[in-house]
């Protein structure tokens, strides 16, 4: 079993950045693939970017390329999510994703899931 939780949303004005952490323990956490996710209201949850469990991999929605920039740090079981030029259509909430096997861009592929966090951008 692994435990997910994210920190570091907030409100930020658009051209800003935010830098999202997911702290992971329990079970094989440094051996799955990480994903970061999120969902607006009203809207389905999707992809943002993940990376594979020995950083080696990574995967961005095309929305996020250039943007942002997903890492992690198995010594301390983390996953961060930099965020830069952050616009108001980034506004959402942002889950933490924890896979066994491949990086996957399908939320439903994802085992476990921390409770997010609240990201907004204003204009």
């Amino acid at each position: 079993q692994v435990q997910l939780v994210e920190s570091g949303g907030g409100l930020v004005q658009a051209g800003g950045s935010l830098r999202l952490a997911c702290a992971a323990s329990g079970g094989a956490a440094s051996s799955a693939a990480m994903g970061w996710f999120r969902q607006a209201p009203g809207k389905e949850r999707l992809i943002v970017a993940a990376v594979s469990r020995s950083g080696g991999f990574t995967y961005y929605a095309d929305s996020v390329k250039g943007r942002f920039t997903i890492s992690r740090d198995n010594a301390k079981n983390t996953v961060y999510l930099q965020m830069t030029s952050l616009k108001p259509e980034d506004t959402a909430v942002y889950y933490c994703a924890a896979r066994s096997g491949v990086v996957l861009s399908i939320p439903g592929e994802y085992e476990y899931w921390g409770r997010g966090t609240q990201v907004t951008v204003s204009s």
